[in-house]
């Protein structure tokens, strides 16, 4: 004799939505899981490959797990590998972008805090059409610019310098600066400035004591921005340098483009490993304050 136990019709509809939202859970995270492992496989062959030794390269293909490592790529990558004819790593490249990177991230975005100080606590008469002026920068394609900076750089003596990448990279930097710093300062309140400036404090002493101590969030956002944008940049370097002057960036276009050069997986591997560390240590480092720093702003 078979007994059937009947179900009540809420347990059904309950275990039937439950089925369907685990389904759709695991649908998502399999999609999500997919897409990740698409985006990390480039990192993973790189990484694979600088510690692989070439001849395991050559004979199993680029995508493979490391049989065995070897360390002698990176030593190569830094002080001995060939680029355009000159075999001394990518060294002085890499200092060069570090030169260049870090004093124009820094001016930049002083810089950009004092114009947002400017255009949103000392308003003046056009000052709004001045900032939408700026704020035109961060939409305009870099190529413009390619043949005003020849000129400037030519007139300053500062062609084929890194002084002259400073230059070109602090003005650059400003519309990005002046946007994220001065939509930070618009939620200060101006009955704070006003008290201020009742107390007798000035331009200057307002902007040390008051604006600055507020500012950090924004400006960790805005040093990250700069940073990764400043040191990532290609075409400035590879227009307005040469050789020696070239960042880091320059140097490694010119090694994937150099046919002679191409087999060298494993020195190639490293080189892109050791350019991609000032990026990544800034991230590590200041990621989460810099995912604050956007969402203060975009609540204020």
């Amino acid at each position: 004799m078979t007994l059937a136990v009947a179900i009540p019709a809420g347990q059904a509809e309950a275990r039937n939505a439950w089925w369907r939202h685990l389904s759709s859970r695991t649908a998502i995270y399999a999609f999500l899981t997919l897409f990740a492992l698409l985006y990390l496989l480039p990192l993973f062959v790189v990484i694979a490959n600088s510690f692989r030794p070439l001849p395991e390269i050559t004979q199993n293909g680029l995508i493979w797990w490391p049989r065995s490592l070897r360390l002698g790529a990176w030593g190569e990558a830094w002080s001995t590998m060939c680029v355009a004819g000159t075999c001394a790593g990518i060294q002085r490249n890499f200092y060069n972008s570090l030169v260049m990177t870090v004093p124009a991230t820094i001016i930049s975005t002083l810089l950009g805090a004092l114009n947002g100080y400017i255009l949103s606590k000392w308003r003046f008469r056009g000052s709004e059409a001045l900032f939408a002026c700026m704020t035109l920068g961060v939409f305009m394609p870099p190529q413009i610019a390619l043949l005003p900076w020849a000129y400037i750089l030519g007139k300053l003596s500062l062609s084929n310098s890194v002084a002259g990448l400073i230059l070109i990279h602090v003005v650059q930097g400003l519309s990005f600066a002046t946007l994220f710093c001065r939509n930070y300062y618009v939620a200060i309140p101006d009955d704070l400035i006003k008290a201020a400036r009742i107390d007798g404090a000035g331009f200057w002493r307002i902007f040390r004591r008051i604006i600055l101590p507020l500012s950090p969030p924004i400006l960790i956002v805005t040093v990250i921005w700069q940073f990764t944008g400043i040191w990532n940049d290609y075409i400035f370097g590879m227009v307005f340098t040469s050789g020696r002057e070239q960042p880091i960036t320059a140097v490694l276009v010119a090694l994937a483009t150099a046919g002679q050069q191409a087999a060298q997986f494993d020195v190639a591997s490293s080189a892109v490993l050791i350019a991609a560390l000032p990026p990544l240590l800034i991230y590590f480092l200041g990621g989460k304050y810099f995912v604050r720093g956007l969402t203060q702003g975009a609540i204020k």
